[in-house]
């Protein structure tokens, strides 16, 4: 859990904006509770950063998407956007919003690489601590090597992560349990 506040684009947690439009009465408004210096109660999953949950002034937990959710298709967590935040090469940093869509595609073009077996062993590892399904191994000769700085791996048109469900991969190593469990943010409010 976290307090935040609701500004004109919506909330922002560690570069990423997350903003629905229920929650236009309440931009630039402070919370109702006392002490918290006009800031919202927000709890999140850390194993799933895509949405996160706001107590509006109904005392419901409501959720809210992170803007690029729909790019952005699979889990990751707090570790996985670091990563991605550490090896932006795009400096300008003063447009936040092409700043956040710029990692969002890089966050995007990494799951697509480990998606097809085309990752570095660090890039598998991010990934399979929130994987649903198995994650594809290195294919032979990409096993511990970076892909250069500013190229993204060289993908099939057709690799997409949105058909994960579809396909079956016979050649596939499971990824080891997590133990992280289902999220319930109401569960977690309640422990507040």
């Amino acid at each position: 859990m976290r307090w935040q506040a609701i500004t004109p684009g919506g909330i922002t947690i560690h570069h990423r904006t997350y903003d629905a439009d229920l929650l236009a009465p309440h931009r630039g408004q402070a919370s109702p509770v006392a002490g918290r210096g006009g800031k919202w109660e927000i709890h999140y999953n850390p194993h799933d950063v895509r949405q996160i949950w706001i107590r509006l002034p109904d005392g419901e937990l409501t959720e809210i998407p992170w803007i690029h959710r729909d790019h952005v298709h699979r889990p990751f967590d707090e570790r996985t956007w670091q990563h991605i935040r550490t090896q932006a090469v795009d400096g300008n940093h003063s447009d936040t919003e092409q700043h956040e869509a710029s990692l969002a595609d890089a966050l995007d073009q990494l799951m697509r690489r480990v998606h097809s077996g085309h990752a570095t062993t660090t890039e598998r590892a991010l990934l399979a601590r929130t994987a649903r399904l198995p994650l594809p191994g290195a294919r032979d000769g990409d096993h511990d090597t970076e892909a250069p700085a500013g190229r993204p791996a060289q993908l099939d048109e057709d690799d997409s992560i949105d058909d994960l469900h579809d396909q079956p991969d016979d050649d596939v190593s499971p990824a080891p349990a997590a133990g992280f469990g289902l999220y319930n943010a109401h569960e977690e409010a309640d422990k507040w």
